[in-house]
C-alpha cells in the first residue's frame, strides 16, 4: 500500500473507535524514558485524542470527583485499546510499532511516560503547549487525552501549529495551587504535584489527578 493510503486507513480506523483528533510527526530518533524499550528507527510518532466529557469536568469545582476519576481512567483504557489494533494494523503490513501507554508513568519525579505524548502530539500538528504545561487543541483544548504509536514506517507528517493561548489566562486562575505562570515554561511541576497531593486525599482519590486546568481550557472560542 501507498503510504498514504496506509495513513488514510489508519485514521479511519482511529476515528471509527472514538479519537476526534489524528496527527502524524517525523520526529528522528527518541529514547524510551523507562529504558525497557528499544525505541531506535521508530521515528514516525502518530498521536490520537479522545475528547473528555464536558458533563463530568464540569461537575469538578475545588477538587477531582470520583467521577472524574473513573471517566479519565475509563478515557484512558479506550486510548490503549486504538493503539493496540493501530500497531497491530501497522504490524501486519510488515513494520515495527509500539504503542506508547496513555498514562503509564514511568518517571515519577517527572511524572512523565515512555514518551511524550504532547511532543508528539505538538509536533503532529494537534495543539500547542499551554500555560498549563499541557497540550492545547485550537477546538477541545486541554479537555482531551492522548496516546501515540511509535514506528518505523514513514508516513505524510503534520506541521506543528504556530498558534498559542493569546490572552487567555483561565488555567492561571483556576489553578489552586498557583503552579501556572505566564509563559510554559514558567510551569511549576513542585506545586502542581503538592497540590494534587493536596486536594485528591479529602476526597478519596486514588489517582494522582486534578482537572481544574483541564476544565479552564476550551481552546478557541
Amino acid at each position: 500500500m501507498d503510504p498514504e493510503e496506509i495513513r488514510k486507513t489508519a485514521e479511519s480506523m482511529v476515528h471509527g473507535m472514538g479519537a476526534v483528533v489524528f496527527g502524524v510527526a517525523d520526529l528522528g530518533e527518541v529514547t524510551d524514558e523507562s529504558g525497557e524499550v528499544s525505541l531506535s528507527g521508530l521515528t514516525t510518532g502518530i498521536c490520537f485524542g479522545c475528547r473528555l466529557s464536558d458533563v463530568v469536568l464540569e461537575g469538578i469545582t475545588d477538587h477531582p470527583t470520583r467521577t472524574y476519576q473513573y471517566h479519565y481512567r475509563q478515557v484512558n483504557t479506550l486510548l490503549d485499546q486504538i493503539g493496540l489494533r493501530l500497531a497491530t494494523y501497522i504490524q501486519n503490513l510488515g513494520y515495527r510499532a509500539f504503542p506508547v501507554p496513555s498514562s503509564q508513568i514511568v518517571n515519577w519525579d517527572r511524572l512523565t511516560g515512555h514518551v511524550s505524548h504532547r511532543t508528539v502530539g505538538r509536533l503532529a500538528g494537534l495543539g500547542w503547549i499551554g500555560r498549563n504545561n499541557l497540550l492545547v487543541n485550537p477546538q477541545h483544548g486541554a479537555r482531551m487525552r492522548y496516546a501515540t504509536v511509535m514506528t518505523d514506517l514513514a508516513l505524510p507528517a503534520d506541521e506543528p501549529l504556530e498558534d498559542g493561548c493569546g490572552g487567555c489566562r483561565a488555567c492561571i486562575s483556576a489553578c489552586p495551587g498557583g503552579a501556572i505562570g505566564e509563559e510554559p515554561g514558567d510551569f511549576n511541576l513542585e506545586k502542581c504535584k503538592e497540590t494534587i497531593e493536596e486536594i485528591r486525599k479529602p476526597a478519596n482519590i486514588g489517582s494522582r489527578i486534578c482537572g481544574l486546568c483541564v476544565k479552564a481550557c476550551h481552546g478557541k472560542r
